[in-house]
């Protein structure tokens, strides 16, 4: 089946259900939806009705609205966006196999270094090919996550480097580049046809893999953080997937406390990973996000772009607190401490309704080993609000076409590309031969003939980050998706990657330090041992602090840089 057919064929089953809500928002309605593809997710237009009759039906119209987006650009429809602002998109290349240089690296050893997580895993999974292609030998080196940053910076701060080359992620490259620590790689990437640069999804070559013009690492990750829900669940209750916050929170109620998988065990409406020294900090920035940002990518979330200011102390920061601890209320017991691991294993398990994760989710969701959810869960953009901050007022209000010119139905979404996706670099004090086998084979995982199969396999962490990893089902569905599943994974993405409001990572130097006092505090805050003000004042102070001592105006020269302002 082509892509339109399954787009018209998935499309038309839900189309007289869209349309009779339309008819039922009001009495008065007469006029009809006025949209284009290329309009999609710029809010509801052209409807004459009452306020108090929309909201009666505007869930399951704006459910209508994303899920038609999200068809749309799963199925890779010419002039699909990923880009950032400003920046010059490149459509994808025909898909086509190209043998990597077989060029011999015999008698040497690359050392690699990443994260003991999945990451070991997908770089695992290339050795045995590249040793057998090249004569090279890689030695693999993993630490936790939380050891990694500082593993590195030790090892590269003397003269020789441990490590030849390692996978990190995007945020810590600036600290590093600075420290003269990586090699450049713009000449590289430009000459290697067999790693088809310009099929690398224009967010992650630009706010990944480059700094001031120049390419110092190869992505081989898409990260962007989702909601993932039951459908079965949703669909026998009748409900869609959650919109906003609230709605998740009603969600998750609803299911808490009932048995879920059927083992006559009460399960969970909520399992959201909250452990201190994981990745619990930039979970929480989710929450955050459309409170924060509603104004387009440019405006940022983490300071005022002028001053430096830290946007903590605020009635938009405050709320996103409330309601990421009251997810405690619907969560396992000691929900505080629960690991990424964890939550995944009880929402594949079939013990949680809800999630909120990386792209991970879905194709772990389908491994027949660890999941009994295969084809019961659905992905959705993560969910948004009706208020957000008015920076000059320091007040929350309601979403207009002013406030929110982003909204989809007066909700504003503003998806996170957390850490946006695990990258590849190279020791710049390592020797020359040794870069040229350190970069051969990270051209050779990065290239599609091994990357286009990574992100369809859950145990490897990367998720989809190149145009053509969006322009087939067949992969996916090779891979154990059914086409809806499938549709619904690479849509949420692709809205999310689409979205004018989505949200970009802290990159900025010493950004390591800035989210390890958000993650301590943050768990002070859900332990109970400060309240909801004084969390947000310490994580002020201690920001402040930081700022201050690296120095204001380079802070603030780089932040406006990450953001594409100008100095």
């Amino acid at each position: 089946m082509s892509n339109w057919q399954n787009f018209r064929s998935q499309w038309q089953r839900v189309r007289s259900d869209f349309s009779r809500d339309l008819e039922n928002l009001s009495p008065k309605s007469t006029e009809t939806l006025n949209f284009l593809p290329s309009r999609i997710g710029k809010g509801i237009r052209g409807l004459g009705f009452s306020w108090a009759s929309y909201n009666v039906k505007s869930q399951r119209v704006r459910y209508y609205l994303i899920f038609l987006a999200a068809l749309w650009l799963s199925l890779g429809i010419p002039g699909c966006s990923f880009s950032l602002p400003n920046s010059q998109t490149a459509s994808s290349p025909d898909p086509v196999q190209i043998k990597p240089t077989a060029q011999r690296f015999d008698g040497m050893t690359i050392n690699v270094i990443t994260h003991d997580g999945a990451q070991k895993v997908a770089t695992l999974r290339h050795i045995a090919g590249f040793e057998a292609l090249t004569g090279a030998k890689v030695n693999l080196t993993t630490v936790p996550f939380k050891d990694l940053y500082d593993t590195l910076q030790t090892s590269w701060s003397g003269n020789n480097s441990k490590y030849d080359m390692a996978l990190v992620l995007p945020q810590w490259l600036i600290d590093f580049i600075n420290a003269g620590s990586l090699e450049d790689l713009s000449d590289r990437t430009k000459s290697d046809a067999a790693l088809e640069w310009s099929d690398i999804a224009p967010l992650f070559r630009n706010f990944s893999a480059t700094y001031k013009g120049r390419t110092y690492a190869i992505p081989l990750d898409g990260d962007f953080h989702m909601i993932y829900y039951r459908t079965d669940l949703l669909k026998e209750a009748g409900l869609t997937p959650p919109g906003t916050w609230d709605e998740y929170l009603a969600i998750a109620k609803k299911f808490h406390g009932q048995d879920l998988n059927g083992d006559g065990t009460p399960d969970y409406g909520s399992c959201i990973e909250k452990r201190p020294k994981e990745f619990s900090a930039s979970i929480l920035g989710s929450f955050i996000t459309p409170f924060l940002q509603s104004q387009g990518t440019a405006q940022g979330i983490f300071f005022d772009p002028e001053t430096m200011k830290p946007l903590v102390n605020n009635p938009g920061f405050a709320r996103a607190l409330q309601i990421y601890k009251k997810t405690m209320d619907y969560g396992v017991p000691d929900d505080q401490n629960l690991s990424q691991s964890k939550a995944r294993e009880l929402f594949l398990g079939g013990r949680c309704a809800l999630t909120l994760d990386w792209g991970d989710v879905g194709t772990l969701a389908i491994a027949p080993a660890t999941s009994k959810v295969i084809n019961k869960v659905g992905a959705f953009i993560t969910p948004g609000t009706t208020q957000v901050l008015d920076r000059q007022t320091g007040k929350l209000v309601a979403c207009d076409k002013f406030s929110c010119p982003y909204a989809i139905g007066r909700v504003n979404h503003a998806p996170y590309a957390a850490y946006g996706g695990w990258v590849g670099v190279i020791a710049a004090k390592t020797t020359p031969k040794l870069k040229d086998a350190a970069y051969s084979f990270l051209s050779y995982m990065g290239q599609q003939a091994q990357s286009n199969i990574d992100v369809t396999l859950g145990e490897t962490g990367f998720n989809p980050y190149r145009v053509s990893q969006f322009e087939k089902l067949d992969p996916w569905i090779k891979a154990g998706m059914s086409p809806e599943a499938a549709n619904s994974y690479l849509g949420a993405i692709g809205v999310s990657l689409n979205s004018s409001n989505m949200v970009l990572d802290l990159k900025i130097p010493r950004n390591q330090q800035y989210i390890e006092a958000l993650d301590a505090i943050r768990a002070d805050f859900l332990a109970n041992k400060i309240t909801k003000e004084e969390a947000m004042q310490q994580i002020e102070q201690r920001w402040e602090q930081i700022t201050n001592k690296v120095g204001r105006e380079s802070q603030r020269a780089a932040y406006r840089a990450s953001l594409g302002l100008n100095p």
